[in-house]
């Protein structure tokens, strides 16, 4: 009798596990949706976003309004979507994670410093885990954006400056 209902109860906790499993998952997507609409992400990487008028149909896939940073050159909001030839489709979470934090991309390379990467860098690993689980749970958006231009290039697209007052 025993034996059956340790049996019973060691099966049932494992059904709650494999319940439970996706249902973190879920939890961890809608967590980072959640973090990403209140951090804003989708005012930079947004077609559309910053010219009023942001066309959701491709959220997150990248803007084709540039940052000028004098002396540094033009640098547009990247396709965050899991599209794998124009946006993080080939970065691992872990990779998208070390992004967010320190603003360092798998390749070795910065971030454009008007990514605000340090306000980021003290997020805690569950948080920063879901950003990035749910940006890879994003449909792909196929959206090349320009650049980055250096400071001698010439932009190809909409700039905003940014600029030292004088």
């Amino acid at each position: 009798m025993i034996r059956h209902t340790l049996s019973a109860l060691l099966l049932s906790a494992a059904a709650l596990g494999a319940l439970a499993a996706p249902a973190m998952a879920d939890d961890a997507v809608a967590r980072g949706k959640y973090l990403v609409t209140v951090i804003s992400c989708g005012d930079c990487h947004t077609p559309g976003h910053l010219l009023g008028k942001p066309d959701m149909a491709r959220m997150l896939g990248g803007s084709e309004v540039g940052f000028e940073i004098p002396g540094l050159g033009v640098f547009h909001g990247p396709n965050l979507t899991p599209d794998k030839d124009t946006g993080l489709g080939n970065w691992t979470e872990d990779q998208i994670v070390t992004a967010i934090r320190t603003g360092k991309r798998p390749d070795g390379r910065m971030l454009a410093p008007v990514m605000p990467w340090m306000s980021f860098a003290s997020l805690s690993d569950d948080d920063a885990h879901a950003i990035a689980r749910y940006l890879k749970s994003l449909p792909p958006v196929p959206n090349k954006v320009p650049g980055p231009f250096s400071a001698a290039e010439k932009p190809t697209a909409f700039v905003l400056r940014v600029a030292a007052p004088q």
